[in-house]
């Protein structure tokens, strides 16, 4: 592997790219609030997500649903996250006729190994990344649905969505639907459990076992991964200080939110803004 260590992050509105070459990287118990698709590039890395555990190596890949909890560990490690908006999958999978109105999308739980197809278009992906380039942006989005395309093709079922709506907080059981539209809409303020549990007409220890139930994470976890996200964009789009971006994510404390923002993403956010790539 090469030693150097690199970060390159991309935020845009339905998708999120993240390539990182590291000595040490460490998610702890992380929500995925979307779908998203871990690949290993070089190196090795533990992973738990809900009750599976296991290995992943050079040219493996996880895939996660959007109501999936991830922990990562790893040391010397290449590897690319990508994340991809519930209503840019499941319009996607739509178009290609793969599901209908009643129901929505789910990929593999298990490891996939030797899709020679993922492997190319990840590797270009990375280097459109890593390389400044005209037409960048053009680029990257193509290589991105691509990707989608390919997980589509392979990787997919469709599953009747009984429970599971797609609204404005994206794929969400509709049963918390309400306590995560509320985490979304006061990020800033601190929210108690028996805040979220009172939006979902729950009492606060039925609403922590349901959710926990539901999206593999407790409400605490989710919300801090909804933050994360939340500060990503802002590193990304405005001029704000980090501080600024932590209090307006309802974090106070600087150090609190470098913490908590380093477990989402497994960099700082001044690491995070130094390694933007333009989307």
């Amino acid at each position: 592997m090469t030693p150097s260590q690199l970060s390159r992050f991309l935020v845009s509105s339905d998708f999120s790219v993240y390539y990182r070459r590291v000595k040490q990287l460490h998610w702890d118990n992380q929500a995925i609030s979307a779908y998203a698709l871990l690949a290993v590039i070089d190196g090795q890395l533990s992973y738990t997500s809900g009750l599976k555990k296991g290995e992943l190596e050079a040219n493996d890949f996880l895939l996660l649903g959007p109501t999936a909890a991830l922990s990562v560990s790893s040391k010397e490690l290449e590897l690319l996250f990508l994340t991809l908006s519930s209503a840019l999958v499941i319009e996607r999978a739509a178009g290609m006729k793969l599901i209908v109105s009643t129901s929505t999308v789910t990929f593999t739980a298990d490891p996939i190994r030797n899709d020679r197809k993922l492997n190319k278009l990840t590797i270009d992906l990375i280097a459109e990344l890593t390389v400044e380039r005209p037409g960048k942006e053009i680029v990257t989005r193509a290589l991105v649905e691509q990707l989608l395309v390919q997980l589509l093709r392979q990787h997919s079922t469709a599953r009747r969505s009984d429970e599971l709506e797609l609204s404005r907080v994206g794929l969400i059981d509709r049963r918390i639907r309400r306590s995560v539209e509320l985490m979304h809409a006061q990020l800033d303020q601190d929210l108690s459990l028996k805040d979220l549990a009172a939006a979902s007409y729950l009492s606060p220890f039925h609403f922590a076992r349901l959710f926990k139930k539901l999206t593999g994470a407790t409400p605490h976890n989710y919300l801090a991964a909804i933050r994360a996200h939340h500060a990503q964009t802002l590193l990304a789009d405005t001029d704000l200080s980090i501080a600024q971006v932590g209090a307006k994510v309802g974090y106070l404390s600087s150090s609190h939110f470098t913490k908590a923002f380093r477990l989402a993403t497994g960099a700082t956010p001044r690491e995070f803004r130094k390694g933007l790539v333009s989307s």
